[in-house]
């Protein structure tokens, strides 16, 4: 019974690595966006950076997690 549990684990983490790094570049599209218009929200970009470092940060949990 452990080594499914862990196996549902690895999927999990794998999972949430694939769903953060989809959030990364979908922010950094945002980004990228917002720097096209006339008057780029700087606010609203920082914002995002800031959710894209938190991203990263949940990435580099789940690799740990994963023993990389």
């Amino acid at each position: 019974m452990g080594a499914s549990r862990n196996f549902m684990g690895k999927k999990n983490h794998k999972k949430a690595i694939r769903s953060l790094n989809q959030r990364i570049a979908e922010h950094q599209e945002k980004i990228k966006l917002e720097y096209e218009k006339d008057f780029p929200d700087q606010g609203l970009i920082r914002h995002w950076e800031t959710e894209i470092r938190a991203f990263e940060k949940g990435i580099q949990q789940a690799l740990k997690r994963l023993g990389k």
